[in-house]
């Protein structure tokens, strides 16, 4: 019962920021009850949407739930835990803990103080996977980064005159668009906006109207003010300017209600840890960076990026002139290339997907 409660959890994926994505389920004599997931922030959370469709046959029935049920008054929703209580659930079956300070081990402390029988642990390793964005906010104040990357197999991601669509095919164009449906920020540079005017959206989400962030960083306000991402209406857009940018186009963007965030230089670029820590504070959990080659070079330089996930496609273009996959200059030495930890290698289609952690420098 825990691996539905799991993939319930899965579809809520990208739309509780800045809370985690929980399922839950309640069964008794192997019949379900009652399921739940938690949608949005600010909604039910799943356990709530369980016992309401449970009723009255909650009581003395097992409750399988992906995420500590939540004890604080610090919300916008009432505590689960006292809820539970009162609906005479027998047993509680918990995934993993709640990092969060505020619940951190209260929740099922006050769940069997009131003689609910807990047991903890059941699917950890799944649940901690699906959670690890909120955890890595609540841990860092930055969102978990993931880096994506579609490239030839010699490593090119546009043409000398910057075309690019379509490198991957059809299969891998999907995962792409199931990645941003679980992100809650998308993030490109302004030569991506200028060279293809994407719509950075994630195209129909299940459940759930709630739509990815878009973020464009674009320092000299470059912008053409007719780029989808401002037009569209499709989500929300965040243009990342620096004070160097011109105080007029800056007002004349404003004037026509596109938001604006202005922070400090650094070397010219958007300095991305002051970008992390704003989103962190915005309560995005999860970041998707669909960049250029110089975003992805100067996003892995400053050591934020934390997963990536990089598409191999069977086609070769060649070419000095030819856009690489990561910009910005070599590093003097092969010992101070970015290195992948915890690799997965799959097909998806005729492309190749290659995933892993991005190991940090020891220092």
């Amino acid at each position: 019962m825990m691996a539905q409660a799991l993939m319930l959890a899965v579809r809520g994926l990208g739309s509780t920021s800045p809370n985690p994505p929980v399922g839950a389920v309640i069964v008794r004599k192997g019949r379900v009850l009652g399921a739940g997931y938690h949608r949005r922030a600010g909604g039910p959370h799943a356990e709530v949407l369980a016992l309401r469709r449970a009723g009255t046959r909650a009581r003395g029935a097992t409750l399988y739930v992906t995420l500590e049920p939540c004890c604080h008054l610090d919300k916008r929703t009432p505590p689960c835990a006292p809820l539970i209580l009162q609906s005479g659930i027998a047993r509680i079956v918990v995934a993993t803990a709640d990092p969060n300070p505020k619940v951190r081990g209260r929740g099922i402390a006050a769940l069997r103080r009131g003689g609910v029988k807990v047991d903890v642990g059941v699917g950890r390793s799944e649940a901690e996977t699906l959670i690890e964005p909120y955890r890595t906010r609540l841990r860092t104040g930055y969102p978990f980064v993931t880096l994506k990357v579609a490239a030839t197999l010699d490593g090119k991601i546009a043409t000398a005159r910057r075309e690019s669509r379509w490198i991957t095919g059809l299969a891998a164009r999907r995962v792409v668009r199931t990645l941003r449906a679980a992100s809650d920020g998308i993030l490109v540079g302004i030569g991506t906006v200028l060279a293809d005017d994407p719509s950075l959206t994630a195209g129909q989400k299940s459940a759930s109207s709630v739509k990815p962030l878009r973020i464009v960083l674009d320092p000299n306000l470059r912008i053409p003010l007719g780029s989808q991402v401002l037009t569209d209406g499709k989500a929300r857009t965040l243009l990342v300017a620096t004070d160097a940018a011109p105080k007029t186009q800056l007002e004349i963007l404003r004037r026509r209600g596109v938001e604006v965030l202005v922070l400090p230089p650094h070397n010219g670029r958007v300095e991305w840890k002051a970008l992390l820590t704003e989103l962190g504070q915005r309560g995005l959990n999860a970041l998707l960076i669909e960049g250029g080659a110089e975003v992805n070079a100067s996003a892995l330089q400053s050591g934020v990026v934390d997963r990536m996930i990089y598409f191999i496609a069977p086609k070769l273009l060649g070419g000095h002139d030819a856009i690489g996959a990561i910009g910005g200059l070599c590093p003097p030495n092969l010992t101070d290339a970015v290195r992948l930890g915890k690799v997965i290698v799959s097909q998806v289609g005729s492309d190749i997907m290659i995933e892993g952690r991005v190991q940090r420098a020891k220092g």
